[in-house]
């Protein structure tokens, strides 16, 4: 049978590490045919010669939960050549949700993951054609999407939906634990991917409290995850805090003989321990045949934060009544002499081993955006405090205020340390993660991820072979969470394709746009030298411009259980 689209003469790079080989891809219906001399016609070709050709990317790390309704294209990730992705992670999402819970929900997605409450509020509308985990895949799947979309059941939606707003208060009964585990096998008899949660101290939720996760405990965990023994798959996805850390993911890992990933081991981190500390006791995890894998990204993780939304700082105690507060309250609190003094005292003691704590990097947080003082920008706190001789707290509080807010500063958190990200990105244990795309959206954009390890990784520092970086994008990720049939380029497999020039592939400068319901505000970064991304066999974009239809039919599939539906 004459195939329905060849790829012909670039040079494949298959994504399980192998040295790249000449060759030409066949396509029909949907599925890799043949992958080497392909003789005959094609209904469709596309020269490559010059270029390599890749597996799509797999992104393990995104929140594009409530997007995904109103974007069917889910922009910005096939830019950048990723062509599935899996949403719910860090225990977020939005199912199940009564219709009374609907706006906790918006409220937490707003403060946990810098989503713009306008935006959800008008993405999503007041009629939402889901309840239960199972109608939101259904409504997913019938909505279509651009790109292959996988679902984890976050546990901070699954919690409110059996215990109410006493979610974020306590600890589950014996009764309402056992009601969320009918609802974890009802979500994954439907398609769920797996079971994500977090104990992070940073996840605050609506009116400054813990995010209902966080009041799990342990053992509420072990059961919900037993689930996954049960149905014999699936993977159990963390985001690491207080009472869940190494051991405790070793003891899940164990104890459920279940796949256990992690949010984030970076450059900096302090866990138990520096992250160099964390490396090593997770690489004797790895040798004891646990299967517990930490996610690591490839990018510098910078925040952009206004004082309005100072997500940054909300795992710190004193910035609890500022969690709780209104913008009004906010700015009153900001102006007090007791918070400035206890803030400045926070920031000038030093972490563990002696390195500046995230309420202490002024020397590496710049002045993004300042109203009032447009000079200032791209400057640091630290260089323009001292040239004022006023403290860093004070001075950044002070533009705060004096721009009603809206001041904004880019902050260096973690993995600013590039001879340690090598490090981390080498590490055989781990996974590549962590674009967080589709949230923090006004503060980060880290959905260029791919292009940027590419670009930089590759091409400009040569520090990683193009196979091992293809290989990082595709089949890794995609054994870790048990995507079936993708991240390969070979007969039998899904025809998600990547055709890159890997002279020029690159991610683009950060820019602000503003093109979310409501008008809100986002970063984006446009690809460079991404020339054509295929998805089960259909050009969805090429040249750098979209090629279907966003309101039209669309090829993503919904990956059920890891698996499209025949």
């Amino acid at each position: 049978m004459t195939p329905d689209l060849v790829i012909r003469g670039g040079t494949v790079v298959d994504g399980t590490g192998a040295a790249g080989v000449r060759a030409d891809v066949a396509v029909r219906d949907g599925v890799i045919v043949a992958v080497g001399n392909v003789d005959g016609g094609a209904a469709a070709t596309i020269d490559a010669g010059g270029l390599v050709v890749a597996p799509g990317f797999v992104d393990i790390h995104t929140h594009y939960d409530a997007q995904v309704l109103w974007d069917r294209m889910l922009t910005i990730s096939p830019w950048h050549g990723v062509t599935t992705v899996v949403m719910g992670n860090c225990g977020f999402g939005v199912a199940p949700t009564r219709p009374e819970h609907r706006g906790l929900v918006l409220r937490t997605l707003e403060k946990v993951e810098g989503m713009s409450l306008d935006a959800l509020e008008a993405g999503l509308g007041s009629a939402w054609p889901f309840e239960t985990f199972p109608e939101y895949l259904d409504a997913v799947e019938r909505r279509g999407t651009a790109i292959n979309v996988g679902v984890l059941l976050g546990h901070t939606p699954l919690r409110l939906y059996a215990m109410g707003e006493a979610a974020t208060e306590r600890a589950a009964t014996g009764t309402e634990v056992a009601r969320m585990r009918a609802l974890v096998r009802e979500a994954l008899a439907a398609g769920a991917l797996g079971l994500a949660t977090s104990k992070s101290p940073t996840h605050v939720g609506a009116g400054g409290r813990p995010v209902p996760s966080r009041a799990a405990t342990l053992e509420e965990i072990h059961a919900l995850a037993g689930e996954l023994t049960r149905a014999g798959r699936g993977v159990l996805q963390a985001t690491v805090g207080r009472g869940l850390a190494l051991d405790e993911l070793a003891g899940l890992a164990r104890a459920t003989g279940r796949p256990v990933t992690w949010t984030a081991l970076l450059a900096g981190m302090q866990l138990d321990g520096s992250h160099r500390e964390t490396l090593e006791r997770s690489r004797a995890i790895a040798r004891e045949g646990l299967p517990v894998v930490p996610q690591v990204s490839c990018r510098p993780l910078l925040f952009e934060f206004q004082f309005s939304e100072p997500f940054i700082f909300e795992s710190l105690s004193l910035f609890r009544p500022v969690s709780a507060a209104d913008r009004a309250g906010k700015a009153k609190l900001y102006g007090d002499p007791d918070f400035r003094r206890a803030f400045r005292e926070r920031a000038d003691r030093p972490g563990p081993g002696g390195a500046p704590t995230v309420a202490g990097r002024w020397d590496r947080t710049w002045i993004a955006s300042c109203p009032t003082e447009p000079a200032l920008e791209e400057h640091t706190v630290a260089e323009v405090a001292a040239g004022r001789g006023v403290h860093p707290v004070d001075l950044a509080l002070d533009l705060a205020l004096a721009t009603d807010l809206e001041a904004r500063f880019r902050m260096a958190v973690f993995n600013d340390d590039e001879d340690a990200v090598l490090e981390l990105l080498q590490e055989p244990a781990a996974v590549l993660g962590l674009s967080d795309a589709g949230a923090h959206a006004s503060q980060l954009c880290d959905a260029c991820f791919a292009t940027h390890l590419l670009g930089h990784w590759v091409r400009a520092r040569g520090a990683i072979a193009l196979e091992e970086a293809v290989r990082l994008l595709t089949t890794r990720p995609a054994e870790v969470f048990g995507i079936a049939d993708r991240g390969r380029l070979a007969p039998g497999y899904a025809a998600d394709v990547v055709v890159l020039d890997p002279a020029s592939v690159g991610a683009g400068p950060l820019r602000r746009v503003r093109d979310l319901p409501a008008g809100a505000d986002r970063l984006v970064s446009e690809a460079c030298g991404i020339e054509t991304v295929i998805v089960n066999g259909t050009v969805i974009r090429s040249a750098g411009r979209d090629r279907v239809d966003p309101d039209g039919p669309l090829p993503g599939r919904l990956l059920r259980g890891g698996r499209a539906r025949p």
